[in-house]
């Protein structure tokens, strides 16, 4: 699986010869089917395996891509023989890079986000280089550090409020890499900029601190990408997963320094990145420009998300303030979560998980209009039974 070269790095930074048969094992499987990622993915295949559900567990977006884009992907599968018939993955790079006003070489396709972000740990820490994160979020890095052996630091977040960069640090000042996801999941909060650039400049010189933003399109919070402009230790990463609607098709997005991306990609040759679906491609490409639709589309789930707040708020029943994405945390008190999970998909509503640190709050996606007036018919009924 490595090079020499690669092989040579993974020992210098700490880890033993037996340690890089399971680091060649994590991305050999690929990550989103890796031994690391199982328990998270197993949870929401079996959530979306109830037929005729409300499916409002996995924050997916409650339609599929813009018309313009779903277009693309059709037409292009026509050209399906060819692996790249007209440089669909440079017009990608192309049209992400004029709208970030990034280079070029500053910008990377993959398949979602799942592998950049075990990649991201993967490269950047070790036994001696830990990994920081906010508690609760996404919980894949904290997957891949476990499986590293990489010491890993959680903060606690308070509910409303965004990554506490300053205790981040603390935590552990000689991190290796130090994880932001904002809009977070799963509360949705923001991150300031201000806090991530005090970060970055107050952080050990050879760590790197990854953005997460694949919320980003849902909010109007200024994003981090020109933070990452210029500078060989910061990462942006983004998914299609979400406002796009592009969950099942898979395709995300880093940008960063082309040293970084030399440091993720030596472990398999760019064999990940090189080599995407032209239909994801294309798709991605169609709907990176549609300025209008993706304003539309943030407009609607906000207003949708708002009309679910004032039915909670009518039926007396907490949730966690200052979410800018398409879900928000819903406060049960004394009820654990999973027991009212259980409640809604009796129901055939399938709502999102809890996290350790908050087992009596479960996370909610926001779906369609439609979507989220058959969750408060459903809650009407659990609350009231």
């Amino acid at each position: 699986m490595f090079d020499q070269d690669a092989k040579e790095d993974l020992l210098d930074r700490g880890y033993s010869r037996r340690q890089l048969g399971r680091i060649a094992a994590l991305i050999g499987a690929g990550a989103a089917a890796s031994t690391a990622l199982r328990p998270a993915f197993a949870q929401s295949q079996a959530a979306r395996g109830v037929a005729g559900a409300v499916q409002i567990g996995a924050n997916e977006c409650w339609t599929g891509p813009f018309p313009v884009a779903a277009d693309a992907a059709a037409k292009i599968v026509l050209q399906g023989n060819r692996y790249d018939p007209s440089d669909v993955r440079g017009q990608f790079v192309k049209t992400v890079a004029a709208v970030e006003k990034v280079p070029e070489n500053y910008v990377l396709p993959w398949p979602g986000s799942g592998d950049p972000l075990v990649r991201t740990v993967i490269s950047f820490c070790s036994p001696q280089k830990g990994l920081v994160t906010a508690d609760p979020t996404f919980e894949s890095a904290w997957r891949a550090a476990a499986w590293l052996q990489a010491p890993l630091a959680k903060v606690p977040m308070q509910p409303g409020k965004g990554a506490d960069v300053k205790a981040m640090l603390a935590a552990n000042p000689n991190a290796g890499l130090y994880y932001i996801c904002t809009p977070n999941n799963p509360t949705g909060t923001i991150t300031p900029l201000s806090d991530i650039e005090w970060l970055i400049a107050n952080k050990p010189k050879d760590a790197v601190v990854l953005i997460d933003e694949a919320y980003i399109h849902f909010s109007e919070a200024p994003s981090a990408v020109q933070l990452a402009a210029g500078r060989n230790d910061v990462i942006v990463m983004r998914t299609f997963s979400k406002l796009f609607g592009m969950a099942g098709i898979r395709l995300g997005i880093t940008i960063s320094h082309p040293d970084l991306q030399a440091r993720m990609m030596r472990y398999d040759g760019r064999q990940v990145s090189g080599t995407l679906p032209i239909t994801a491609l294309a798709c991605g490409n169609a709907a990176y420009t549609q300025a209008a639709l993706i304003k539309a589309r943030r407009e609607e789930m906000i207003a949708t998300r708002e009309a679910t707040y004032a039915h909670l708020k009518k039926r007396n029943i907490a949730f966690h303030p200052g979410s800018e994405a398409n879900m928000f945390m819903v406060d049960w008190k004394t009820k654990p979560a999973k027991e009212m999970q259980k409640a809604f998909l009796d129901q055939k509503i399938q709502i999102g998980r809890s996290w350790p640190i908050w087992p009596n709050v479960s996370r909610v996606t926001v779906g369609s209009a439609d979507e989220m007036k058959a969750f408060c018919a459903a809650l009407d009924k659990i609350v009231m039974a």
